[in-house]
């Protein structure tokens, strides 16, 4: 058995319900060691910093 509406959803009416269906920008941050953007609370790509403590070595 599947889910049976009782009244049919106008094209409107589903197209409404879809439209708060969209992607968001990433929100990027400045490196507070290097300067560089980074997506928030993660380690740094370019600097390997996190907080402004090393965590990982990164190769230049």
């Amino acid at each position: 058995m599947s889910i049976c509406p009782k009244n049919k959803s106008s094209k409107s009416h589903r197209d409404k319900r879809r439209a708060n269906w969209k992607m968001s920008a990433p929100a990027l941050v400045k490196c507070s060691k290097c300067g560089a953007l980074m997506v928030p609370h993660r380690v740094c790509a370019k600097c390997g910093s996190y907080n402004k403590k090393e965590i990982i070595q990164v190769e230049d």
